[in-house]
């Protein structure tokens, strides 16, 4: 993929690295921790490439889902509202059936689901949904993704191994914003 050399994959690494600063500033009004989390997983979709059969038709919209109680509320629709990755219109679902996440392209399993985590990740093999949490310990439990607080900062820790399994490719250039890459 080549979305992140083009300018408009900097400009998306550039809105990536900002997030990384402080949720708290004295001169500007802070962004709550999940409209924070809500721009990374649009980025996200800006520096990971999906097998090209995740999307048969041209029009296939691109999705992230929710899975469990919603933390984001407003902030992730007003986040992605008529927006566009790669060509494909921007989609918010709620899913509360681990079959049907599986078609999911960005899959947030929220805290709520702590209890069955290991359970849900384990039903999701063998599909190409990138999940992303903020359970500690989401990553080293085969989670691709998870969200971490680190001085009022949003980062994230990368379990390569668990997206290279499921056939998606990270971007070098989001690899180095990450707290930590696992595998």
């Amino acid at each position: 993929m080549k979305h992140a050399t083009t300018p408009s994959g900097w400009r998306a690494l550039q809105v990536v690295i900002l997030l990384l600063m402080p949720l708290h500033s004295a001169t500007a009004q802070s962004a709550s921790e999940y409209q924070v989390k809500a721009a990374f997983l649009y980025n996200f979709a800006k520096f990971i490439e999906w097998p090209p059969s995740t999307f048969p038709d041209a029009s296939m919209p691109f999705r992230i889902c929710i899975f469990g109680r919603d933390p984001f509320g407003q902030e992730l629709r007003d986040m992605v509202n008529e927006k566009t990755v790669n060509g494909r219109k921007l989609e918010i679902d709620y899913m509360v059936d681990v079959q049907l996440a599986k078609a999911c392209h960005i899959l947030f399993i929220a805290s709520s689901e702590k209890a069955r985590l290991k359970q849900i990740l384990e039903s999701l093999q063998g599909s190409v949904a990138l999940t992303v949490g903020d359970t500690e310990g989401f990553a080293e439990q085969g989670g691709m993704i998870n969200f971490v607080l680190d001085h009022d900062r949003v980062q994230f820790k990368v379990n390569r191994s668990a997206a290279e399994l499921a056939g998606l490719r990270i971007s070098s250039k989001l690899l180095t914003v990450a707290k930590l890459v696992i595998g």
